[in-house]
């Protein structure tokens, strides 16, 4: 299918790696100019080496988007687009898990500014562009905890839960809708990537059990008795982004292989 969406603008936030670069991926499949954001300069220009070959313009900045002088990178990248992006792809990393007793107000602070302020800032800075040009495209990366909440990730539940409400007036918002302006969230369930690795880890500690032993019991946690993969979940990613998406706004779309047990 073709997405309708080659030679637009796109920032993909974590993008070396996991969820981020299955967005990147499929997006650059589609023929989308990209800017890549991330912590890592090596990981990130490895990643974007391998786009390149898409034969889309792939620029990257390695930088920490959830600071203003990160942001300030992105915008002032060489070649890039300014703040002139069609497609906006939030997603920090998540905040850490385990035990609520254990954060003190900063770790609320800097899991509430990287997962719910930051994504409002990126949206702040390109919207009203979107709507000016009549298309735009916003994909949240949020998390299937946002929908069912799990107990170690309490500062991931809170912050994400917050950028959910924002997202849900923002994106309802007729200014900007009704010049073809989507906002999306995407909530990812047990994907195969590092941050699930780090979660099972922590979990495995506060239980005394193996990582086998709990990666096997969430796989058969999901009738799909699997994780996700990066790449599926791009290709739902650039789906959101397309042309033919227009009339897809402020939902909340669950990828979690059947886990959530509910019909809403």
């Amino acid at each position: 299918m073709d997405l309708g969406i080659k030679g637009k603008w796109a920032l993909v936030g974590g993008a070396s790696k996991g969820l981020g670069w299955g967005c990147a991926s499929a997006l650059a499949q589609a023929g989308v100019n990209l800017v890549m954001v991330s912590r890592g300069a090596e990981a990130l220009e490895a990643a974007a080496k391998g786009l390149r070959a898409h034969g889309s313009t792939v620029l990257t900045v390695a930088q920490d988007i959830t600071t203003e002088a990160g942001r300030d990178a992105i915008w002032s990248v060489a070649g890039g687009p300014g703040k002139n992006f069609d497609i906006v792809v939030t997603n920090a990393g998540g905040p850490p898990s385990g035990d609520f007793r254990e954060w003190d107000r900063q770790a609320w602070i800097q899991a509430v500014d990287g997962n719910m302020l930051t994504p409002i800032e990126l949206i702040k800075a390109t919207i009203d562009g979107m709507a000016s040009r009549g298309f735009g495209r916003i994909v949240n990366i949020t998390s299937s905890a946002v929908k069912a909440p799990i107990d170690v990730l309490g500062l991931s539940n809170g912050a994400r839960s917050g950028l959910t409400g924002f997202i849900a007036g923002l994106s309802r918002n007729p200014a900007i809708a009704k010049h073809n302006v989507t906002i999306n969230n995407l909530l990812p369930g047990a994907f195969d990537t590092d941050r699930l690795k780090s979660i099972l880890k922590a979990t495995a500690e506060k239980m005394g059990k193996s990582v086998e032993e709990l990666a096997q019991a969430r796989r058969a946690s999901a009738p799909a008795n699997r994780f996700g993969n990066p790449e599926e979940f791009g290709q739902t990613c650039a789906f959101l982004c397309s042309q033919h998406a227009g009339f897809i706004n402020g939902q909340n779309i669950l990828i979690d292989g059947g886990a959530y047990p509910g019909a809403y």
